[in-house]
């Protein structure tokens, strides 16, 4: 699987709207496409190099990230509680490789918030599932936003 391939799939759901920042892809819920900037949390994002940290080695080769905010009950079946605990760059200590290709863990900045990642996914199968929950949880917020306004 490509960072293309895997784009063409999430731009295909209802609603999205990307924003491209340094070749980098941010996926949003956006089906009117005016939330403010507050308002503008992605629900998953394509990273393809090194521009916010270099734990994950993204300038190497063929790698790039995909990250996916999860719903808590999700991470949690996952990786068990988040991570809280960081080093002296601000990374959080998982246990995991952050630079391990095609291995699902918790991203290493937003594990905090239920973020996960995966560098060069191999494979879309074990993925879909989390990326539709991704989408349908960032479309949640969404209407639960629209209802009380």
């Amino acid at each position: 699987m490509t960072a293309d391939e895997l784009d063409r799939l999430i731009r295909r759901q209802p609603g999205v709207r990307v924003l491209d920042a340094q070749d980098d892809l941010f996926y949003l819920y956006d089906p009117a496409a005016d939330l403010p900037p507050e308002r503008q949390q992605p629900f998953a994002t394509i990273v393809t190099g090194d521009h916010y940290e270099r734990v994950s080695r993204l300038d190497e080769p063929g790698a790039w990230r995909l990250n996916l905010g999860l719903t808590k009950a999700t991470y949690t079946t996952l990786f068990g509680a988040p991570p809280t605990e960081r080093d002296a760059d601000w990374v959080l200590d998982s246990g995991h490789d952050y630079a391990a290709r095609d291995t699902l863990m918790p991203h290493p900045f937003y594990a905090s918030q239920h973020w996960v990642a995966i560098i060069s996914p191999t494979s879309l199968a074990p993925l879909r599932a989390l990326i539709n929950e991704s989408y349908d949880f960032a479309a949640r917020r969404y209407a639960n936003r629209e209802s009380r306004l």
